[in-house]
């Protein structure tokens, strides 16, 4: 019943199914004409005959040609367009769109007027150069190059549009200028819609009539191409001329099978899919880490000691970052900073700063004795790992994991072999040969990590670098991780949501808001005082922001009001922070002590480790979570909607001036 619901569904209506059965027939009905008039015993006389063999010779080097000099033109020419953006953009595009709809003998018109004898360059060509091209061999391939030329752009413009920029920034950040990029990621990670653009160019120029005999006129074994001859053929043998018809007929549906399905699909359809998960990783994600920053960094032992692969230095920074972001940033050698904060908080903007990869943000920047403000990215010496990995779909793991070094100039065998040793420290050696789109979300994550430590980076850039992996696999990588940073000579800076990453990789915190530094200091100190909301809520607390009244308690920046035990000046703000296990629950008003109570309805109950974290809303305070066993959660009769009455001790709250 489903399956004949489905087809009900799909049923065009009457009104459209006609007139679409009626616009398939016309379009098959020539092809059928072709096929239903051509004398199939004489097809092989026709086909041999010299003057056909001779326009079909013709029409292949003129096609080729063409081809090749689109390839020239139209391929820089569809990377400006989809690359670059300049005044009249629109107006060079309608320019490469325009022999699409001219009428071709009107391209030929206009191109005797443009390129002939008495045209404005056709003159200066013959006497400077000798080059005369109407009634010419060379006449007929630029009047097939002027129609056929804009297929390869749009489709390459297209497949150009598609591609990520990310995979272009990360190689230029490994080292490659942007000659290396564009032939050795740029154009095979298009090489579908460059191939399809190829085969519709070649079929259309091999097929040109038009501005052909308008500009280069018709002399047999000059110009007189194939669909010339079989012009020539309809008024004096239409036997042979429909037999010549089905010849080009034939090659147009050979290119259009070839188009289907694996070149049409565009850049984006080969090789860029998302990696599947595997068994051992499935259910990999980012997820913000709770908890406290406190805690140990040592781990158990699982991999071996790592010393920084480059060239022995002590690169320290200083960034002076102005635009969308607005901060000074200093650190010594081997300093790893963790840079946190809520989302559009500039966090990924200072990184693409530092790289000199975004307009909305500039930085001044000093690695070690080096000014490199002024230097494009490929020379900066900054490698960084973006969001989603950016691996090279067409390479394999081993060679993107080699491909910085080989982009600074190592030796193929040297590159691939520091490349492999990177790949077994974080586990993934044994995936060498595996392109990206056989390897899972995590594995995909560390061979992207060990891409940008192989490159051997003056200061490395991780815009959370673990957040695909899952708990086993990131306590490994961020051991590995951290034995490295250990011995590094440079700077780190890590983007993370996760506190156990702050602690176990970083020396300092940077937490951002608004493109500006809230807060820089070590993570014992930031865990301690947050001076965030976020960074309070993301280390699991209660955080209120308010300001101090004469009478010492703090009115909150919502509702309510909130006694503490060590009163700020009145007027200052401030940020209250409360341990969800400083907070008590009860069903009834309580009695005694506590001087911050207020009542509320529970709107959430989720687990977190052996304990139960309660959202608890309030008309008379902002939201607050409370955590408590699960056994007092019984005893409670706690349930989503329950109306209950939470405490908090003055002495419970933590206030942070801001």
């Amino acid at each position: 019943m489903l399956r004949s619901r489905s087809r009900v569904r799909t049923r065009p209506p009457l009104t459209l199914a006609v007139p679409a059965l009626l616009a398939v027939a016309f379009l098959l009905m020539p092809l059928v004409g072709i096929l239903a008039r051509t004398e199939w015993g004489d097809l092989g006389t026709h086909l041999s005959a010299p003057g056909v063999t001779q326009a079909l010779k013709l029409s292949l080097l003129v096609s080729f040609w063409a081809l090749g000099l689109s390839l020239v033109l139209g391929v820089p020419l569809a990377w400006l367009l989809a690359r670059v953006e300049f005044r009249g953009k629109a107006l060079v595009r309608s320019l490469v769109l325009l022999p699409m709809v001219l009428p071709p003998t009107v391209g030929g018109v206009a191109l005797l007027l443009g390129f002939g004898r008495r045209g404005l360059l056709g003159p200066w060509l013959e006497n400077t150069f000798g080059i005369v091209l109407p009634f010419h061999t060379s006449g007929a391939v630029v009047a097939a190059t002027f129609v056929a030329m804009p297929f390869l752009v749009i489709s390459l413009e297209g497949a150009l549009g598609g591609l990520r920029p990310g995979f272009e920034e990360t190689a230029a950040s490994l080292g490659a200028s942007p000659v290396r990029v564009f032939l050795t990621v740029t154009l095979p990670m298009v090489a579908p819609g460059l191939i399809a653009g190829a085969a519709l160019t070649w079929a259309r120029a091999l097929g040109e009539f038009g501005a052909t005999i308008t500009f280069a006129g018709n002399l047999p074994g000059t110009t007189q191409t194939l669909p010339l001859q079989v012009y020539l053929l309809l008024q004096e043998s239409p036997e042979a001329a429909t037999s010549l018809s089905l010849l080009l007929l034939a090659i147009a549906m050979a290119v259009l099978a070839g188009l289907r399905g694996r070149w049409t699909t565009g850049a984006a359809g080969r090789g860029v899919r998302e990696p599947v998960p595997t068994d051992s990783e499935e259910g990999e994600g980012s997820k913000e880490g709770e908890g406290s920053m406190e805690g140990e960094r040592g781990v158990p032992e699982v991999a071996p000691a790592v010393k920084d692969g480059g060239p022995g230095g002590q690169w320290a920074l200083h960034a002076d970052v102005t635009g969308h972001n607005e901060l000074t940033l200093d650190a010594e050698p081997g300093t790893t900073i963790a840079v946190v904060g809520p989302n559009g908080a500039g966090k990924t903007t200072l990184l693409r700063a530092l790289l000199g990869l975004t307009p909305r943000a500039h930085a001044r920047l000093r690695l070690g004795e080096r000014d490199v403000t002024g230097l494009p990215p490929h020379r900066r010496g900054v490698a960084w790992v973006p969001q989603e990995g950016a691996l090279f779909p067409h390479l394999n793991a081993l060679g993107n994991t080699a491909y910085g070094l080989r982009a600074q100039g190592v030796r193929r065998a040297e590159a691939r072999r520091e490349a492999r040793t990177w790949l077994d420290r974080l586990g993934v050696g044994h995936l060498a040969h595996r392109k990206p789109a056989q390897l899972s979300g995590g594995q995909a994550q560390r061979v992207a990590l060990a891409r940008a430590l192989a490159a051997r980076p003056r200061l490395l850039l991780l815009d959370e670098p673990l957040a695909a992996l899952d708990q086993t696999t990131r306590a490994h990588v961020r051991h590995t991780l951290r034995r490295h940073l250990d011995g590094f000579g440079g700077v780190c800076l890590i983007v993370t949501h996760d506190p156990v990453e702050a602690v176990s990789l970083a020396d300092r915190v940077l937490v951002l808001d608004e493109g500006r530094t809230l807060q820089d200091a070590p993570p014992a100190e930031v865990t301690r005082h947050p001076r965030s909301p976020w960074v309070a809520r993301m280390l699991g607390r209660n955080a209120w922001p308010g300001t101090a009244d004469a009478d010492g308690s703090l009115a909150l920046a919502g509702e309510g009001r909130l006694v503490v035990a060590d009163p700020l000046e009145a007027g200052a703000r401030a940020l209250a922070v409360i341990a969800p296990e400083a907070v008590s629950v009860h069903r009834e008003r309580p009695e005694g002590s506590p001087r911050n109570v207020w009542p509320g309805t529970v709107r959430e109950i989720t687990a977190a480790g052996s304990r139960l974290r309660v959202l608890i809303a309030s008309r008379e305070a902002p939201d607050l979570i409370a955590e408590i066993t699960p056994q007092a959660a019984l005893d409670l009769g706690l349930a989503d909607g329950s109306e209950v009455w939470t405490s908090v001790k003055a002495t419970e709250v933590s206030v942070v001036a801001l």
